[in-house]
């Protein structure tokens, strides 16, 4: 173990006791290869060849039940918006963890956690996070870090770029399982920013960047740049996600689920670490409103296909599975 006092709690010539997972816990086929079958979809792409569906419908409703996860290119996000924002948050992990205070949502606007957060039964993740409420947008900023100084800028635009996104992504969702235009626009928000720095690890065979867990969003959209590390089950075994430096991710939530009456699929997924790489993600949750009553579609209800799901308001949804963690309740308080 290094002696320096300035050094990071990662720059370890191997991984402390505390950081060690049960073995059934532990990451198991790191060397696994990428699943080549995650869709990559091209939204520029026309479906039609009279350009009466310019947008790939039948190929997102199609991954969204098979996979529960695709990754999305020529999204119109601009690239300098997606750069600036990794950017912002390297700066701002790059910071000594002296210098950043954990928070919560009600006092400050964010929660900043290290590695020295228990995960479970005593045991750390090896990453930093960072979350922070999105909506509504302008009265979150200001409550948001104010170093780096162009964070809240820098990240806003993101956000705004994101909505637009999301909304394209279930707009083509709605059009798939033939609900009514608009179905979601009044009930989706990008709620929540979930930003992840996972540094590199002396033994990624013993550690978790985050356990394995399901989604509480309608859709979670993650960019991770060209890093590796996220893995989804698929068929019973954990398959690794390609790493495309020009695309989003984007996996189906539980809520999601819901209202398809399980056509479309929330999937289990998780993280794991990396010997020589550094990992940063930014993932942006879109959720229902707090109050809004989530419950399968009417459309999508009759004798053969019976409701699968009772309604249920989506605070209550979040509180009853604590569906983030220790820290459900502070962050349920910022959402609005």
């Amino acid at each position: 173990m290094k002696e320096d006092k300035d050094a990071r709690w990662f720059e370890l010539e191997c991984v402390p006791k505390e950081y060690i997972f049960p073995k059934e816990d532990r990451p198991q086929n790191l060397d696994s290869p990428v699943c080549d079958s995650i869709p990559v979809i091209d939204l520029a792409k026309s479906k039609a060849a009279n350009g009466h569906n310019s947008q790939p419908v039948e190929e997102i409703l199609k991954a969204s039940q098979e996979f529960g996860f695709f990754q999305v290119i020529n999204h119109g996000i601009p690239e300098k918006t997606v750069t600036d924002a990794m950017n912002v948050l390297k700066e701002f992990f790059d910071m000594q963890a002296k210098n950043i205070t954990g928070t919560v949502p009600h006092t400050k606007g964010y929660i900043y956690t290290n590695s020295t957060d228990f995960a479970k039964d005593g045991v750390h993740l090896w990453r930093e996070n960072l979350k922070h409420a999105c909506h509504p947008l302008e009265e979150c900023i200001h409550l948001w870090p104010d170093t780096p100084t162009r964070y809240q800028e820098v990240i806003a635009a993101y956000i705004l770029e994101i909505q637009k996104l999301s909304s394209r992504i279930l707009e083509m969702i709605c059009e798939g399982l033939g609900l009514k235009q608009g179905y979601f626009k009044d009930t989706s928000e990008v709620q929540l920013l979930s930003s992840n720095l996972y540094p590199p690890c002396p033994d990624p065979s013993l550690t978790l960047g985050i356990l394995a867990h399901y989604d509480p969003s309608l859709l979670t959209i993650l960019y991770q740049g060209g890093s590796t590390g996220l893995q989804v089950m698929k068929d019973g075994q954990w398959v690794n996600v390609g790493a495309n430096p020009n695309a989003f991710v984007v996996n189906i939530g539980n809520q999601l689920e819901i209202i398809s009456n399980r056509k479309l699929k929330s999937v289990k997924h998780r993280v794991v670490n990396n010997t020589h790489e550094t990992r940063r993600s930014i993932a942006t949750f879109v959720n229902p409103s707090p109050d809004c009553i989530i419950e399968p579609a009417k459309h999508l209800v009759n004798e053969l296909e019976p409701s699968l799901y009772p309604a249920s308001q989506y605070k209550d949804y979040v509180l009853r599975n604590k569906a983030f963690g220790d820290y459900t309740v502070a962050i349920q308080n910022a959402l609005r």
